[in-house]
């Protein structure tokens, strides 16, 4: 009998102790159920917003270059215009983007402005250099004009939510310094405007350098080509990182 009651009273023991720690334990397993849980939150957290740099990365991959002949690669083998040029060296620094030659030589911005529709149409477009209006400049097309059409290229740029690069020229004083002031003030103020990323003057370092141009004085040889290619592929690498 005294056996079955130690036994009795082991057994009455045991329960009272394994009922009061229960509440212990429940709120042991809960926060450390909810430690866990906040630990795999975390770490999805995380690898969201790797994900989400990756995409911010990665998230310009076709360029045009929407210009004149300055950009079309007039007078040039197929490998050495500016479109090839400048996607390899985008390469070899590390940003894997196609670069599309939609320029047409002699295009003025009135022609660039009858063509932006179809061009951007199917190519899935992310980023645009418009360099548009050196013809303009040559032929002394109202700089009024220019603007009124180059502006309307961002325009419908912005509602197709392509991105524009603005590549500016600069005129000389042929028609006068009145209409050069007018002229070099477009890009900066459409820049301005639109809240672009700019490009001064697209011909810096190259224009009214022989070694540079090929024999018509105006139009860049391969190794001008290589100087403009470095200009914008600054220009698109600091857009990427903005």
């Amino acid at each position: 009998i005294e056996i079955d009651s130690f036994f009795l009273v082991s057994k009455l023991i045991f329960f009272k102790t394994l009922i009061v720690s229960l509440p212990v334990w429940y709120l042991r397993l809960t926060f450390f159920s909810l430690r866990s849980t906040s630990m795999i939150q975390r770490f999805i957290i995380k690898i969201i917003a790797f994900c989400l740099v990756s995409i911010n990365v990665n998230a310009i991959e076709n360029v045009i270059l929407f210009g004149d002949s300055l950009m079309a690669g007039y007078g040039l083998p197929q490998e050495k215009h500016l479109s090839i040029v400048l996607q390899n060296k985008l390469m070899k620094s590390g940003y894997n983007l196609e670069v599309i030659n939609g320029s047409v030589s002699g295009s003025t911005s009135a022609g660039g402005l009858n063509r932006v529709e179809w061009s951007l149409s199917e190519l899935n477009i992310d980023l645009m250099i418009l360099g548009l209006g050196a013809n303009d400049m040559l032929r002394g097309i109202s700089p009024t004009e220019t603007e009124k059409n180059l502006e309307k290229i961002i325009q419908i740029s912005k509602q197709k939510n392509i991105d524009v690069i603005l590549a500016g020229m600069i005129a000389p004083t042929t028609y006068g310094f009145s209409y050069k002031k007018e002229f070099d003030n477009i890009y900066p103020s459409l820049a301005k405007k639109y809240s672009l990323g700019l490009i001064p003057f697209l011909l810096e370092g190259v224009v009214l350098k022989p070694e540079l141009n090929q024999d018509d004085g105006m139009h860049p040889n391969a190794k001008g080509t290589l100087i403009i290619s470095d200009t914008i592929e600054k220009s698109i690498i600091s857009f990427i990182k903005k």
